[in-house]
């Protein structure tokens, strides 16, 4: 089973848009999906490694969406008592404004409008973050995307995304057609799930992107990692 990508094809919610009920409602799915189907779990699996009681870290999130994995670190930060500056970088600009305003009462936040393949901040971060982003990007700009993570980190980069397969397709086919019925949160997942990489291709893109010593594993529900541990640390 190849992977399906054409670049004129946009996911819905990538095109240029207003705020509006739909996209509201196609984020909320997203952060759903995101809670009940391992993407929390696994970002939490290295952050509770990589970052200490009373530590002060710098984080980057790349292709943010509405936020929710920049609060999700902060809640845990709170609650053990370290200190996080994160900057959440996407441009999609009716996204950031959703992601705004759910975020509120999360200081720790900067949200920035940028393409993340062309962005340049001043210095470089501890932790640099992508989540269920690569596959938006054909593999020639999946590679830039994570020659720019390795870039923009002086410690951690933690790259997760989708794992193609059958399991993957049937499984938001269904999901889609029983539960996600919404038109937007429809086709973007069915697309998603298309352009999804494969295990082996993923390590492939790592490896153009000039990656080293880096760790690759499988997670549940068709998830996968990849990262980078400048200290000589390593995943538990």
């Amino acid at each position: 089973m190849n992977r399906s990508f054409d670049p004129t094809v946009l996911e819905m919610m990538d095109r240029p848009q207003p705020v509006s009920p739909e996209l509201e409602r196609d984020l909320e799915r997203i952060r759903q999906l995101n809670r009940w189907f391992g993407s929390y779990r696994v970002i939490l699996d290295f952050i509770r490694r990589w970052i200490k009681p009373g530590a002060g870290i710098r984080i980057v999130d790349l292709a943010t969406g509405s936020g929710d994995i920049p609060r999700l670190i902060v809640d845990y930060a709170r609650k053990i008592g370290a200190h996080v500056d994160i900057d959440a970088i996407d441009q999609q600009a009716a996204t950031l404004e959703i992601a705004r305003k759910l975020s509120a009462p999360y200081p720790e936040i900067s949200y920035r409008d940028a393409n993340i393949l062309e962005w340049d901040p001043v210095e470089p971060y501890d932790i640099v973050l992508c989540t269920l982003a690569l596959h938006h990007f054909s593999d020639e700009d999946a590679v830039s995307a994570l020659r720019r993570c390795r870039e923009l980190s002086r410690r951690f980069v933690l790259v997760s995304d989708l794992r193609r397969g059958f399991l993957l397709r049937a499984g938001v086919y269904v999901l889609t057609a029983l539960i996600f019925r919404e038109p937007m949160t429809r086709f973007d997942a069915r697309l998603s799930a298309a352009r999804a990489f494969s295990f082996s291709e993923m390590r492939d893109l790592a490896i153009r992107a000039r990656w080293q010593n880096f760790g690759h594993e499988k997670f549940r529900f068709a998830r996968q990692a990849i990262w980078l541990c400048r200290w000589d640390e390593h995943h538990p």
